[in-house]
């Protein structure tokens, strides 16, 4: 009981510095001109280092048996550009466009969206679970993105448009990097990904040769970015997988998109309309019908 406590504590904690750290980006955005691009080469290539770093302090096998295989050193580079780098870019682009909270909630959508590709897939017709998700992720979308008003769209196209693609790059992580991370650790092929798409990203468009300019305000933002919300929040996570199990928590990784809204009201002042929360509620209730009637007994 006490291990499924602090278990609880962590990811709880993990999932908080997740949200901050999206709310950090958009300060970055908002109020130290920083372009989207230079700051996902740098999230991602910092964090790659830090999460291989951490594989060779732990001996972690996985860090060269995954390139002694061709066919998962492949299948990582998919997961690597057409997974974590989408999801990645998507999600700091749709937060430039307009706010960590709303972005964050869209993302949140990913679950419904694999239903449906699993179903076409299998060529099979979704089950009544399966439609509710669907549903639940459509209604929220569409008061997100409207405000309830059919006639308009509340949000930029670019803000929607990239919000929804963070979800379709959650997606393709989850469809191909599961057996990876299930082979050789969830941590060696994240700090993999990381620091071969920052780095690949980084020369391609050019983001490297930026300018910008440092002032305590930068710092402080590229820390809870980098550290707290990359390194420190998904080695929480992974750490509260293992003692809480994965149903538990996907639910409490809910808590997100919530902080995430929370600090972007309380730190950048964002307004949210009662649609916005309507919405909210509706898409992270996906989690919960995504997990009725799971066994009590979990295995991380």
């Amino acid at each position: 009981m006490k291990e499924k406590n602090s278990g609880v504590i962590i990811l709880i904690t993990g999932c908080i510095m997740w949200g901050l750290s999206g709310t950090a980006g958009q300060f970055l955005f908002s109020q130290k001109g920083i372009q989207s691009g230079w700051l996902v080469m740098v999230r991602m290539v910092l964090s790659g280092l830090i999460l291989l770093s951490a594989c060779v302090i732990r001996k972690d096998p996985g860090l060269t048996s995954i390139w002694k295989n061709k066919r998962d050193a492949r299948q990582l580079l998919i997961c690597t550009f057409c997974g974590i780098l989408l999801s990645q870019y998507a999600y700091l682009t749709g937060i430039y466009y307009s706010n960590s909270g709303t972005v964050t909630v869209l993302q949140q959508t990913s679950p419904a969206i694999i239903v449906a590709v699993v179903c076409i897939r299998l060529r099979k017709l979704p089950s009544v679970k399966e439609i509710i998700c669907v549903l639940l992720a459509i209604c929220g979308t569409f008061l997100i993105a409207t405000k309830g008003n059919p006639g308009t769209l509340a949000l930029s196209k670019e803000a929607f448009f990239w919000a929804l693609m963070s979800a379709v790059g959650v997606v393709f992580y989850s469809l191909t990097g599961g057996g990876l991370t299930a082979r050789y650790g969830s941590m060696a092929v994240s700090g993999y990904a990381m620091l071969t798409g920052g780095t690949v990203f980084g020369f391609l468009s050019g983001s490297y040769r930026e300018q910008v300019s440092f002032d305590a305000g930068t710092i402080l933002g590229l820390f809870i970015v980098v550290i707290l919300g990359t390194a420190c929040a998904y080695t929480m996570y992974i750490t509260g997988v293992a003692k809480c199990g994965p149903v538990k928590a996907s639910m409490i990784g809910t808590i997100e998109p919530v902080a995430a809204s929370v600090f972007s009201y309380l730190w950048l002042h964002t307004q949210f309309t009662p649609a916005d929360i309507l919405g909210a509620v509706l898409i992270l209730s996906i989690v919960f019908v995504v997990n009725i009637h799971l066994p009590e007994k979990e295995t991380a």
